[in-house]
Order: C-alpha cells, then structure tokens, then sequence
C-alpha cells in the first residue's frame, strides 16, 4: 500500500514508474487486460469543486475494475466539525482507498496516517501533484525526457501548482523558472527544502526566453476570490501571449491545467492556438490518475 500525498516525499523511481505506466494505461485504454481494483470501493472526498479531477478518477476507478463513491463536503460529518482522524478511521474499515480534495495538507495526511488505507492527494492549498505528473507526462509524450529542459511558470508563483513544480524539477533535473511579482513568489524554505535549479524572478521576458515549456494557471484559486480584485491588479502584466511565446524556444509548448480565463492569465488567441495541447494535457489526467491507483496499490 502506498500513498500519493506530496510530489516532494514521491521517490524519483516512483516518478518514472507511475509516468511509464502512463503510457501503458493510455495505449491500451480499450481493452485492460489487469483490473488492479477489482472488488474495490474508493472514496472521493472533495472540499472543493471539480470537473477533471473528478470526472479522471470516477472514469479511472471504473475502468481498473472498481467503484467509486463521491462524498462532498456536504455527504460527511467533517462539514460538522468531526476530526478528520475519526472520519478516517471509520472510512478506513469500509473503504479501499480514498481520493482527496480539499484546503488543508494536514488533512490529507492525518486521513492517510489514521485510515490505514491508500490515500491520493487530489489537490490541497499547497500542492497539486497529480496536476503536475500529467503535466509532465504530456510533455515527454509529445518532447521526450523533461531533464535538462526548462519550465517556465508564470502568475501566481506561490500557489499549489509552481510548488508541485519546484519538486518535481528538484527530482527530475530540469530547470524552473518562475515569474511572478515579488509577493507571489514560492517562500524561501520551500525553495531551501527541495533544492535543484529554480529561479525566482519579476523579469517575464527574461524567464519566458528560451524555455521549452511556458505553463500558467489562474490567478484566483479556489478559496482567494476575496483578494480577487487585488491579485489581478497586481498579476495582470504575468500574460502568456504572443509575444512572450515567440521569445521560448521555437515549438515550445504553451500548458494550461484549466479551467482558463481568457484575457487574464492568457490571452485568447494563443489559448486557441495551443488548445490541441492544453487538451491533450487534460485528457491525461485520465490515464496518469489511473497509473497512480495502480501504483497505489501495487505489491
């Protein structure tokens, strides 16, 4: 039994196993000839809303032999104040596996801790790591290897996706760049705690020229709609655009993990023009949450 709480405690032989299975799962979506849920309930617990994240792993858990059940925050007890170690301990003795959505990192980890059972972070305040395994499965899919190559992340550089980033490139030697106004920059220790080649920097342009990979998400994330009108003010000049694309490397991939906000984050004409890859990129979530489950609970 193993768990998928955090990019930064996920082995680099892990990395590769669960991105080479990703490929496997992919290939051969229509017919799977192992069913490693068979028998199985897995719980999806979400604080927070969702499309792709849900919808991957209900699909997922079915196509690998399994059930799923989907508890909201208004289907449990934890809307009412119950420790998540109690309700952890009561899932534990029902359930396969739990699949979680919500603010809290802590919370993820007690339930694993408590529960007993395989438990996947589906997104927390503070990493996003299924996010960023289909992320760079997309890349290698469609670029090869991701080490020696250079990301660049550009917004919000403080939130849950530059730091499931900031690990990964730690683990899988590529560098990272990210361009972000001061106050939203990754805090210090976490750049300290993971180590590996990651540049901070105000400077758009300068992060964005030849990179291999321009990658953005939006500016508000779930939970900061009360600082909305201050987070556009300050991030609306952090745009992947035209111009900041033709300054990356020729072909350079542009990633969005959705949903976007056109005219913001980026602007609509080269969402439109690298659709075919945001897509794609959207559409692997599927195949990655099904390597991650399988991993789960491989022997």
């Amino acid at each position: 039994m193993k768990n998928l709480l955090s990019l930064e405690k996920l082995p680099r032989a892990d990395f590769a196993h669960i991105l080479r299975d990703s490929s496997v799962f992919k290939k051969e979506r229509a017919a799977h000839a192992n069913q490693p849920l068979a028998g199985q309930t897995w719980a999806l617990m979400f604080s927070k809303s969702s499309t792709r994240t849900r919808v991957s792993f209900e699909v997922g858990i079915r196509e690998l032999g399994g059930e799923s059940l989907f508890l909201s925050a208004n289907d449990i007890q934890l809307g009412r104040g119950e420790p998540i170690r109690d309700t952890a301990r009561v899932l534990g003795r029902m359930v396969h596996g739990a699949v979680i959505r919500t603010f809290a990192q802590n919370d993820v980890e007690e339930f694993a801790a408590f529960s007993k059972i395989p438990t996947i972070n589906a997104l927390t305040d503070d990493e996003h790591p299924c996010q960023v395994l289909a992320d760079i499965f997309t890349f290698e899919e469609k670029c090869g290897p991701i080490a020696g190559r250079v990301v660049t992340f550009i917004g919000d550089g403080a939130c849950n996706m530059p730091v499931s980033w900031i690990f990964a490139a730690a683990k899988l030697g590529f560098e990272l760049r990210i361009a972000a106004p001061r106050a939203f920059q990754p805090a210090p220790e976490i750049l300290k705690r993971a180590g590996g080649n990651i540049i901070c920097t105000e400077d758009l342009r300068a992060a964005a020229s030849g990179a291999d990979l321009l990658y953005t998400d939006v500016w508000v994330s779930m939970g900061r709609e009360a600082e909305a009108a201050e987070r556009l003010k300050v991030l609306c000049g952090y745009q992947i655009n035209t111009g900041l694309v033709q300054l990356a490397k020729p072909g350079a991939l542009v990633m969005h993990c959705l949903p976007a906000y056109r005219g913001k984050e980026i602007d609509a004409e080269t969402f439109e023009a690298h659709a075919g890859t945001i897509f794609t990129q959207a559409e692997n979530r599927l195949h990655v949450q099904k390597a991650i489950l399988n991993w789960c609970v491989a022997g």
